[in-house]
């Protein structure tokens, strides 16, 4: 029975990284298709999402399942329900990837305001977010999972910067760049909300790995 439910473990494990890496893919492309102007490939992410939103309910209903049937403790209980939490983080950073998408739509008839560049930096922070902590989760490794969290301030830095910009510079001093300006407003704050939902998966690793709670617990991450 305990070698059944290893395998079960190993199953969920494999959903986990699977649910991770078509997160990762909806997040570049989405980015992608707004350096690109590309609406194929933003509608391609939007496409995505069904097939991201049926693992996720799959991934919820095995969790529940396995703490059902097995009534596990500590480290398998504790791995359980993380993994069901990262599952729900996963599923809001690939909406939001569709959420960037739709704003690339939006901008598809229009001339971009400015060169791209803090965007793609924010969009870089946020990949890279979101991969330490997938690579966090399958290695134990929380002390990466410690520098997600600490990454999260570089994102909120960029996400000024940009915001500061298109109001203070564009938005104040020619209203009519407004239907240009709000889209890649948005597009930062999605970016934003990403790095986000990566910090709190790398929160949850460090209460897998060590049981210790780091949520509003900053002293902890030391």
């Amino acid at each position: 029975m305990e070698r059944h439910f290893d395998e079960e473990l190993k199953e969920l494990h494999k959903e986990l990284l699977k649910m991770g890496v078509m997160t990762q893919e909806a997040i570049y492309k989405s980015v992608e298709a707004l350096k690109n102007r590309d609406n194929a490939m933003a509608n391609g992410v939007i496409s995505l999402d069904d097939k991201i939103d049926q693992l996720e309910l799959m991934i919820d209903e095995r969790c529940i399942d396995l703490i059902a049937r097995h009534q596990p403790m500590a480290g398998d209980l504790r791995f359980i329900t993380t993994g069901m939490k990262i599952n729900a983080e996963l599923e809001r950073i690939a909406d939001l990837a569709v959420d960037i998408s739709q704003r690339v739509l939006e901008l598809a008839d229009k001339p971009l305001l400015k060169p791209l560049v803090d965007i793609p930096k924010l969009s870089t922070i946020a990949q890279s977010m979101v991969r330490d902590a997938i690579d966090a989760f399958v290695n134990k490794d929380a002390e990466l999972a410690r520098r997600v969290v600490l990454s999260d301030s570089e994102a909120d830095k960029l996400r000024n910067l940009v915001q500061e910009e298109l109001i203070d510079d564009f938005m104040a001093k020619d209203a009519k760049s407004a239907p240009r300006a709000v889209p890649l407003l948005l597009i930062t704050r999605h970016l934003e909300r990403i790095c986000d939902h990566a910090t709190n998966i790398a929160e949850d690793i460090v209460y897998m790995v060590e049981g210790k709670v780091v949520k509003h617990h900053p002293e902890e991450l030391i």
